[in-house]
């Protein structure tokens, strides 16, 4: 859940220290902005060009069609490469995909944020596309430990708070990480920024500073796991893009159809080819292709081959390599973490909550965001205090786009405990009935709620399980755990491949380090590896 601005290298000065810049200026020095191929007219001017003509009979394998391959297949096909695209879905787009709820709208099941509006080639296809796109202002509201409503003042003093000591963490981790302990985390940190920040001479210091640790819980929904997994040493890494980040409101189906539009135009794609072997070269003076062998059989001869699999299905399967990788590249592999973001869409009668209503301090006109802390009022669904975030669609900027839901999302162990109940039930009827009981005491603390009232009223409920899908990786997306003693290293082997012996990597987990863990890092991955190979 990524509305909040997530950098703080906005001046001139702090970007020329900072690392994760370092890191994108020398990617776009080496690799300058290219639009995407979108026009036959482009296709044309390109593919006449002499420098296209000498790359003809080179053959080059993508496995998986996401954003990263489909960027990849868009270079080498301008420049006039042969190119097989073997997905193992049915489909075009990996963890980028939609479905449809009752309400006839569609929704994001993978990503649907644009992470930063400075230079991201993903928001200026949005724009292109008359994709709509917005942010909220900080969160909306926020419901205590015990299901009653912070204050105004409160919410703004303590979320305040809570982001100040994360863009203080970004510093700290940019200036000091060759000396942080690769066993701190980030909730670390809290702890022992949160008494300098609130002393004990304050006013109701011993709820405010349980609050802002509480609050600091929901920077799990960044990464797809808790915020006590968050390596501090490695926090630098998942600073964003400068500018806001925005809510997807259109999906991105149109912004997958730019991206995918010359690959599956004049690349050839195999669906529901599965990998299960990539043999390359053992040598470098070898001359031979890279054999790729399919679950069905089916095997293939590349000259060279990009892999584009989730980080959880490298995980997952480095066997499938033959030679075995090299041991820097498998040790990158194995310790990069990888999250298991979930997404919940609940769907109602009427936007409930949109109506004003009178509380104590104010008049409340829930718009956006809402946190429920460590709630202990669903012990019997929630024994394990799990916070709960949400963001409601019907405020969307865009009228087509905007529908009475509430969107959900979870992590770590409770994404696990939802996928795993919900797999193990049969019908729709039982599914929908446990997620309104599971999310019910929260969405009764809403503004107007009335189980009574038939415009509180559920209609439709729809629920993604990454953690249950064998391509995805199980998991959502990379991200920076405790214990990483090397990230930025992992992540350039990663980055780097095997190509000298016909074997490339791309995808979110192998992106400039701003991007990583986004559809931009995967676009810009794809771009990279694809300029290499034409390199």
């Amino acid at each position: 859940m990524d509305a909040y601005s997530v950098t703080y290298n906005n001046s001139i000065e702090k970007r020329e220290l900072s690392r994760i810049y370092q890191d994108l200026f020398a990617f776009q020095a080496r690799f300058p902005v290219s639009p995407p191929i979108s026009d036959k007219s482009s296709l044309t001017s390109t593919m006449s060009s002499p420098r296209s003509s000498q790359f003809s009979s080179r053959h080059i394998g993508i496995i998986g069609a996401g954003i990263s391959g489909l960027r990849c297949a868009d270079i080498l096909l301008s420049h006039g490469f042969q190119v097989t695209i073997l997905e193992g879905r049915n489909r075009i787009g990996g963890r980028v995909c939609q479905e449809t709820l009752k309400n006839g709208h569609d929704v994001d099941m993978g990503a649907n944020w644009v992470h930063g509006t400075l230079d991201n080639p993903i928001f200026e296809i949005a724009k292109m596309t008359g994709t709509a796109c917005s942010g909220w202002d900080a969160t909306q509201l926020v419901c205590d430990e015990n299901g009653e409503l912070l204050s105004t003042a409160d919410r703004t003093e303590l979320a305040d708070m809570m982001w100040s000591i994360i863009l203080d963490a970004f510093a700290h981790s940019n200036l000091n990480s060759a000396t942080i302990s690769p066993k701190e985390s980030l909730y670390d940190w809290f702890k022992q920024e949160i008494p300098k920040r609130i002393p004990e001479s304050t006013d109701g210091w011993q709820r405010k500073r349980l609050v802002v640790l509480q609050m600091a819980e929901m920077w799990g929904a960044f990464i797809g796991s808790p915020v006590y997994s968050q390596s501090l040493k490695f926090f630098w890494l998942e600073e964003c893009i400068e500018g806001e980040n925005l809510f997807c409101e259109g999906t991105y189906r149109d912004i997958l159809a730019v991206i995918a539009q010359n690959a599956l135009e004049r690349a050839e794609v195999k669906y529901e080819a599965i990998v299960e072997k990539i043999k390359y070269r053992a040598l470098e003076t070898d001359d031979q292709q890279v054999l790729v062998q399919t679950r069905n059989g089916e095997t293939f001869l590349f000259d060279d081959v990009v892999v584009t699999t989730p980080l959880g299905w490298l995980k997952q399967h480095k066997e499938a390599f033959e030679p075995e990788l090299p041991a820097r590249l498998s040790v990158a592999i194995d310790s990069i973490g990888y999250g298991c973001l979930e997404k919940v869409y609940i769907v109602f009668e009427t936007a409930f909550w949109q109506t004003t209503t009178t509380s104590a301090d104010n008049d409340i006109q829930f718009q956006g965001f809402c946190q429920w802390l460590s709630p202990k009022y669903s012990p019997s669904t929630n024994p394990h205090y799990w916070a709960q975030e949400m963001v409601e669609l019907a405020s969307l900027s865009s009228p087509k786009d905007s529908h009475n839901t509430l969107l959900f999302y979870t992590y770590g162990d409770q994404s696990r405990n939802l996928t795993s109940t919900l797999r193990a039930l049969s019908s729709s009827k039982e599914k929908h009935a446990y997620l309104i009981s599971f999310f019910g005491p929260y969405i009764a603390r809403l503004p107007n709620y009335d189980a009574t009232n038939p415009a509180c009223a559920v209609v439709d409920c729809l629920a993604s399980d990454w953690l249950g899908d064998e391509l995805a990786g199980y998991g959502s997306y990379g991200n920076f755990q405790v214990g990483l003693t090397e990230g930025d290293k992992d992540i350039e082997a990663m980055r780097h491949g095997v190509p000298e012996r016909g074997l490339w990597f791309a995808g979110e987990h192998t992106a400039p380090f701003v991007a990583l863990g986004t559809t931009t890092g995967a676009y810009w991955s794809g771009e990279a590896v694809g300029k290499r190979i034409v390199e």
